[in-house]
């Protein structure tokens, strides 16, 4: 103990005299991060990570930036103005094989999101009771891969039900009774939404029904800058959010919500409790073999031509 005072003492007195300086603060790197829509439970980690300093004590100054339109970040990143975007595994897939120059770095959300949704007390109880009946979607192509392969395991085709294109207005559009399910709701958000309404759904989830397990919210830079030193530092701050949102979850959301009070109304707290258990609690590990599998998936539903070598889109870093 006299030995560590003494030290202490002589350390204070060189720093005086100006013989030995503190350890300089941690320069702040900039890094913009484009969301994938308006900031919502999905994005807690990344919140949680910035409020509480996480990413601060990385190195990094990050900003999270809502996107006007929701298809643009990963086409901001591949045109190198944004050095990362939260987006979906599938687009990920597709766009790459359309051409464009991205690579998946981390995960958020490891656990498909998407679902079949309809009203648990209306004529619906399987997916075979779908035939003959009306189907909302908000976004074309990849929903309908989905519930292709979902009506297939039950004897069924896209031939056999009608799909309505109803935007984004999924709940609304099966509580007004305009459609019998619609596929591409959350299930962290359409059936609070609906359970809210005093009316509640039962979702079919593709995952059991056919369709190959994917991560929902993955990170994606542009593939040029995959080895960008900020990314490691990033995703593990993000890392540390996702720990401590689970060790404290009260003063994770008190964190979560600061200074964004329409975030703290009774859709987005059954939202956040329900997105908790979903998050990835190792961002920056890679599944290889279930990227494979669910490329093939998309092969086989004629989304993308042809199943590229994982490493060509997707990578862990060091």
């Amino acid at each position: 103990m006299k030995r560590l005072l003494a030290a202490g003492t002589l350390a204070a007195g060189l720093l005086t005299a100006g013989l030995l300086t503190p350890w300089p603060a941690l320069a702040q790197d900039k890094l913009t991060v484009l969301l994938d829509w308006f900031v919502n439970p999905d994005h807690a980690p990344l919140v949680v990570a910035k409020e509480k300093g996480f990413f601060k004590d990385a190195g990094l100054d990050v900003d999270l930036i809502a996107p006007a339109d929701p298809n643009d970040p990963p086409k901001l990143v591949a045109a190198g103005k944004a050095e990362l975007a939260i987006s979906y595994q599938p687009q990920l897939q597709v766009q790459v094989g359309q051409g464009l120059p991205l690579r998946r770095v981390g995960t958020l959300v490891s656990t498909p999101l998407n679902s079949l949704v309809v009203l648990k007390d209306g004529p619906v109880k399987s997916v075979a009771d779908l035939k003959g009946r009306k189907v909302g979607f908000s976004v074309g192509g990849f929903e309908d891969a989905l519930l292709g392969a979902m009506l297939e395991k039950h004897g069924l085709s896209l031939k056999d039900v009608t799909l309505v294109n109803v935007n984004f207005s999924l709940s609304p559009s099966i509580l007004s009774g305009q459609v019998d399910a619609v596929i591409g709701a959350f299930r962290n958000f359409e059936l609070n939404q609906m359970a809210i309404e005093k009316r509640d759904g039962r979702a079919f989830y593709p995952e059991e029904e056919g369709v190959p397990a994917y991560d929902e919210l993955i990170v994606v830079a542009h593939a040029d800058k995959a080895a960008d030193p900020r990314l490691p530092r990033f995703l593990a701050a993000v890392e540390r959010a996702v720990l401590y949102i689970l060790n404290h979850p009260e003063e994770a959301h008190a964190a979560f919500v600061k200074d964004r009070p329409e975030l703290n109304d009774e859709l987005n707290r059954r939202a956040w409790a329900d997105t908790l258990p979903r998050f990835s609690h190792s961002p920056a590990a890679l599944d290889g073999p279930r990227y494979a599998r669910f490329a093939e998936f998309l092969k086989a539903r004629g989304l993308i031509d042809k199943a590229l070598p994982v490493d060509s889109y997707a990578v862990t870093l060091k």
